[in-house]
């Protein structure tokens, strides 16, 4: 498993030379929450595409 480190140089590597402080932040937080995602998901388990459709029918008005 790779170390934060680790995965800090590996975003650093894809992003272009002349990129800001900011783009850097925005590419670390977003890989945070892909992760913490995967990680949640793995716990507690995913739903179904249909499912999570009918969910969200309910939440917002048609």
């Amino acid at each position: 498993m790779n170390t934060a480190k680790d995965e800090v140089k590996a975003i650093l590597d894809k992003l272009p030379d002349d990129c800001s402080l900011e783009d850097v932040q925005y590419h670390l937080y977003v890989v945070e929450k892909i992760l913490n995602g995967i990680e949640r998901a793995e716990q507690e388990g995913t739903i179904s595409q249909g499912e999570a459709e009918r969910n969200f029918s309910k939440w917002t008005l048609n």
